[in-house]
């Protein structure tokens, strides 16, 4: 039996061409044989130069006899057998069409492994330019920012695997600058306004305790309709955040898992909430805390609930917010009445504190200003004039600069 040739190994001829010819072994077949990769260039010194590069980019890789597939089919195989079952059937259908309208024109015929950064970034910058399948009127063929940012992050998933199963040497798309996602701007009810909406809510029995519940919890729209009576805990005051209603192509709800791991969470409500919850459960006549007016055996339908909020809200006079910044609500009051982010974050079902910051930098900073106030206030107290000649100084630079 021939002796298996370790990855890197390799050979250099001149071709009949005059070109020069150069092969690494970059993997190894289910019989043992070795799987090449073939490198040309006009002269030798320039194809030591080339494999060089190659021998160092298959350093300690091993490939598999799968790596030949084009990025296509690999795309069809990381949906089918890695993605399928692991998110909601909606969300699959949207990497499907991502994958083939925007990726496979242009790289879907590409073998796996012969992928590269430049390959992928040149497509970005297509995308954003001319992506766009149907012409819209605004913004022509481009492609949004957040758009390519989705699509990049299909990418990242789908490469990371192939990585794993020694499909490819590295990931490709680790190398690539993506444009950032374009997040719209968050809009929350002030204290004036968040009173005018809770008086509005009181004038409709239907409404009322749901709007009410999500203004102190927090909850996502799909949390707040998936809610059970199982799911509250009155004596403790507990509600356990366990599942999220769907809705599915043709307006078919259904109850899956939370967002993310750490969405599966309790909640210890505020005592009012509690009393809401109690009163409500004495009247219930279904399973779901919040069900449909019209079938109470089935959960409230989130579309429905949005339409709600919207007519509500025209009804105050209040600016036309989405139901996600309720949310934004309950958390930006939170932390500026003094809830550190920690507790929020796992309020909210955050999988890290860090996100719950990065989101509400806004609240953050303004505490961050009021507590330098409170430890300057302090200095002042505590070192009364001998703080003076730090704050002339400071004010002599100050207005120096200006």
């Amino acid at each position: 039996m021939a002796k298996r040739r370790p990855s890197g190994d390799g050979m250099v001829r001149k071709r009949d061409d005059g070109r020069w010819e150069g092969r690494i072994v970059v993997g190894h077949k289910e019989n043992g044989d070795s799987i090449f990769r073939y490198v040309y260039a006009p002269t030798q010194k320039e194809l030591s130069v080339k494999l060089r590069q190659h021998i160092d980019a298959y350093q300690g890789v091993d490939l598999t006899e799968a790596s030949s597939m084009t990025l296509g089919e690999w795309l069809d195989r990381w949906l089918d057998e890695y993605m399928a079952g692991t998110v909601r059937s909606s969300t699959l259908q949207t990497y499907r069409r991502y994958a083939d309208l925007y990726i496979k024109p242009t790289l879907g015929n590409r073998p796996l492994t012969q992928i590269t950064p430049s390959e992928i970034q040149k497509l970005y910058t297509h995308l954003k330019e001319r992506g766009r399948v149907r012409k819209h009127k605004k913004y022509g063929r481009q492609l949004s920012d957040s758009m390519v940012h989705c699509i990049h992050i299909l990418l990242h998933g789908a490469m990371s695997v192939a990585e794993q199963l020694r499909l490819i040497p590295r990931n490709p798309v680790v190398e690539v600058t993506a444009p950032k996602r374009e997040l719209p701007p968050k809009q929350i009810l002030n204290d004036e306004q968040l009173d005018t909406f809770l008086s509005a809510i009181q004038t409709d029995e239907i409404w009322r305790d749901f709007f009410y519940t999500e203004l102190t919890t927090g909850l996502r729209l799909g949390e707040i309709c998936g809610l059970r009576w199982e799911d509250f805990d009155a004596e403790h005051g507990v509600l356990n955040i366990r599942r999220t209603i769907h809705v599915e192509k043709g307006g078919v709800l259904t109850a899956g898992d939370t967002k993310t791991y750490a969405g599966t969470r309790k909640i210890v409500l505020p005592p009012s909430t509690v009393q809401c919850l109690r009163e409500r459960k004495e009247a219930a006549l279904t399973d779901w805390i919040f069900s449909n007016p019209l079938k109470p055996e089935l959960p409230v339908n989130p579309r429905t609930a949005y339409s709600r909020l919207k007519s509500l809200l025209k009804g105050a006079g209040l600016p036309s917010i989405h139901f996600h910044d309720l949310r934004h609500t309950f958390s930006t009051h939170a932390l500026s009445s003094g809830v550190d982010a920690k507790t929020l974050s796992g309020i909210l079902g955050h999988s890290r504190a860090s996100f719950t910051l990065d989101t509400y930098t806004h609240v953050t900073g303004d505490m961050q200003k009021r507590a330098s106030e409170v430890v300057g206030n302090f200095l002042t107290e505590l070192l009364g004039e001998e703080l003076k000649p730090w704050q002339s100084a400071e004010n002599g630079a100050a207005a120096a600069s200006t």
